[in-house]
């Protein structure tokens, strides 16, 4: 049976990765992880853990990829390597299907699975987080930072991109797929999520953090996120200015663009309770989601701004 070794990133986690360290262990070889600066006691938890702490050195700025690719360098001799974010727990029985999947398709290079959260209905926001992570099962073009990867293809593509600091994954993947491998998310709980997320800033954040993602991995990529970029430029710049430039010229302008963003959150809505979302919270989703092109644009704005200017790639937090 091929060895699997699990990598957990984290930051100030405290509860959240105290119980991830312990979902791991018992069902892998090697517990590492890695931490990016915290001041509380989480690296002496994955001490007391058992796992093999790696300390970023935080003169540099640190970034997920960055921890991840560090928490690879420090595995002995890694096959299978598990890769999971310090706010997730591990669900029993995913990782023998996972390594069953990968061990019965040699074409297979990352096995993802079903994220939820924990406190799914603490807040709207978390609803929001715990809908995004329930994708279709089947072969797919990227997922989240919880994989199952095999060690070869991330030695292939020479692990994360450590400055992209949101969508790394997306990222990752998009480079698996072009060294050959084919990524598949089977129909299995994988991890349990605590989002954490209870206010509308928190919120915000995370929404520019995401626009961010799209632009960095948009400009690597130039055929990924394409549709999502659109979206962004149309809901998030153009439009807005067509409101403003209508409040002082033709007010009729500024109207037919609010009209244009009732129509989108009627049809988002839609869209959602044709997924298979209940109708109260498709609405309230909405909302939300017609609203997120505003911090979406922000974050592009502010990838370009800092890749035009040479500024360095820092994180954006939202808890």
């Amino acid at each position: 049976m091929t060895p699997v070794d699990a990598i957990l990133i984290g930051r100030n986690e405290g509860a959240r990765l105290v119980a991830g360290l312990a979902s791991v262990q018992g069902q892998v070889r090697q517990i590492v992880y890695v931490d990016s600066g915290s001041t509380d006691n989480s690296v002496a938890e994955a001490r007391r853990a058992g796992a093999k702490v790696v300390q970023l050195d935080m003169s540099i700025p640190f970034t997920a990829a960055r921890a991840r690719n560090a928490g690879f360098d420090a595995l002995d001799d890694p096959e299978l390597v598990m890769f999971i974010d310090g706010d997730c727990m591990l669900v029993k029985g995913f990782i023998a299907a996972a390594r069953a999947h990968l061990e019965a398709h040699p074409q297979v290079g990352m096995v993802t699975g079903w994220r939820s959260e924990i406190h799914r209905d603490a807040s709207l926001y978390n609803q929001l987080c715990d809908w995004e992570w329930h994708r279709p099962a089947g072969e797919i073009l990227a997922c989240g930072g919880d994989m199952l990867v095999r060690a070869p293809l991330w030695q292939k593509v020479g692990g994360m991109n450590p400055s992209v600091i949101a969508a790394e994954d997306d990222e990752i993947c998009c480079r698996f797929r072009k060294a050959g491998a084919v990524l598949y998310r089977i129909p299995q709980d994988m991890t349990r999520h605590d989002a954490a997320m209870l206010r509308f800033s928190q919120w915000w954040s995370r929404a520019t953090r995401t626009g961010h993602g799209f632009a960095q991995v948009g400009h690597l990529h130039p055929d990924y996120f394409v549709t999502e970029r659109k979206r962004v430029l149309v809901y998030g710049l153009a439009l807005p200015l067509l409101f403003l430039l209508g409040l002082i010229t033709w007010p009729i302008l500024s109207v037919l663009v609010l009209m244009l963003y009732v129509l989108n959150y009627v049809r988002t809505a839609r869209g959602l309770i044709h997924e298979g979302l209940n109708t109260r919270e498709s609405w309230r989703h909405s909302l939300l989601l017609t609203l997120s092109k505003i911090p979406n644009f922000i974050g592009y704005l502010r990838f370009h701004l800092r890749r035009l200017s040479g500024a360095k790639m820092r994180i954006i937090e939202y808890k």
